[in-house]
Order: C-alpha cells, then sequence, then structure tokens
C-alpha cells in the first residue's frame, strides 16, 4: 500500500542521511538504487512519484518490459545483475549504468553494442572481494588488469567498482571488508582519473557500514518495497 512504501522510504532515508553524517559526508552524497527486480511497472511508477530516480534491474526481459512502459519517466536504470555475453546488445540498449561487469569479453560486446547510442554506457566492475566460487566478480589480483583493459574501450566510461560481500555478524567486520574495495577503489583513482568516482556496496543489511567506508551507490530492495511475493 502506498501508505506502507512512503513509511519505508522516510525510514531508509532517515538510515542514509544517519550514516552520511556519520561518515562525515555531506547530504544526498549517496545515490539510492531501488532494486526493483519481480517488482510491477505500478510500485516503481510510485516509486518514481515519492522522488526516487534510480532503479536496477536483474533481469532483463522483465526489465526491458517495465522500462518500456515507464519510459515516460525521468529516471535512470542500472543493470545489477549477472551479465551473459548473448544479452550485451540489449543491455547496451536499455540501460544507463551497469554494475557488474567482471571479464573483458563482456566490456568489449558492451562497448560494440554502445556504438549505435550517443552516451557513453557508464561501467562497473564487479569484484569478488571474499572470492567466493559461487559468486560472480574479477579477483583483486585481476582487477587491476581488467580496469586498465575497460579503460581504453570506447563507449563506456569506467565509473568505479560494486562489490557483494559475505554477510558479516558485525558492523566492524561489514566495515574492514568494504575498506579493502575502498582502498583498491583510490589506488585505482589515483591511476584512472576523477571519472572514476562511483563505489555501488551496501545494501539493506550493511548499508550504514558501507556508506561509512564510502559507498556513493547503495542497493535496496525489500527494506522499500516491503517482502517479494
Amino acid at each position: 500500500m502506498k501508505n506502507d512504501f512512503n513509511s519505508r522510504f522516510h525510514k531508509l532515508k532517515d538510515r542514509i542521511s544517519d550514516a552520511e553524517r556519520a561518515a562525515g559526508f555531506e547530504a544526498n552524497k549517496v545515490t539510492l538504487i531501488a532494486a526493483s527486480k519481480t517488482q510491477p511497472s505500478e510500485k516503481i511508477e510510485q516509486a518514481a512519484k515519492a522522488g526516487i530516480t534510480h532503479f536496477g534491474e536483474n533481469y532483463l526481459q522483465e526489465s526491458i518490459k517495465k522500462i518500456q512502459v515507464l519510459q515516460h519517466l525521468n529516471v535512470c536504470w542500472h543493470f545489477i545483475g549477472a551479465i551473459q555475453s548473448n544479452k550485451t546488445d540489449s543491455i547496451a540498449e536499455h540501460f544507463d549504468w551497469v554494475h557488474t561487469i567482471d571479464r573483458l569479453k563482456i566490456a568489449r560486446r558492451l562497448s560494440e553494442h554502445r556504438a549505435r547510442h550517443s552516451f557513453e554506457l557508464n561501467v562497473l566492475i564487479q569484484v569478488n572481494i571474499d572470492d567466493e566460487p559461487q559468486k560472480s566478480g574479477v579477483s583483486m589480483q585481476d582487477l587491476p588488469l581488467l580496469a586498465n583493459q575497460i579503460e581504453l574501450l570506447p563507449n563506456l566510461k569506467l565509473r568505479g567498482l560494486m562489490a557483494i560481500p559475505k554477510p558479516r555478524e558485525s558492523a566492524l567486520e561489514q566495515q574492514k571488508v568494504f575498506g579493502r574495495v575502498t582502498a583498491c577503489h583510490k589506488q585505482l583513482a589515483s591511476e584512472i582519473g576523477p571519472h572514476f568516482d562511483s563505489l555501488s556496496m551496501g545494501m539493506s543489511a550493511d548499508l550504514e557500514a558501507a556508506i561509512q567506508s564510502g559507498a556513493t551507490h547503495v542497493r535496496i530492495g525489500s527494506d522499500l518495497f516491503g517482502p517479494r511475493s
């Protein structure tokens, strides 16, 4: 219901604002990405009317339908799911940001397909910070080479890193692992340049630790929309 969404949204905004203050950041430094996978177009439109302008989608076919239905909205679409090589054409066509690049083949295909568009595609490299075999992402050891390779590709703008660490039991442990991503980001930014300015990390359970570690984007689903059906 509308009132339930508004209540969750205001609580979430307060959490983000409190975390920004605790980290010594200016207000509204962090971009909220509403993780809207499985959510109907009506809920996304409701969220947009409430003031949310960034939406993250995981499933390509589902998301394309919603993007087409909601093309009248002035919002930014982020692809935050795993990327199959045969889906890069549609991703390059419909999205403004891609958070989940973890290999050069995918980046090259996105670059080729984005060539017919006038604006560069904003991209992030997904880092597998915990070296989990079941999870996507490039290893920390292979990250610098991949970043340098992607930076050379046309039609893409390499903006930073994305990470989904495994759950930790305490905020201190969360901050430690996010801090490793932040340190790596800073090192790469010194080499790549000021446009390497984004860190997508933090979800409902760990957004405070992520923001205090330097996150610029947090991806929130159920704490915003409620439990998925």
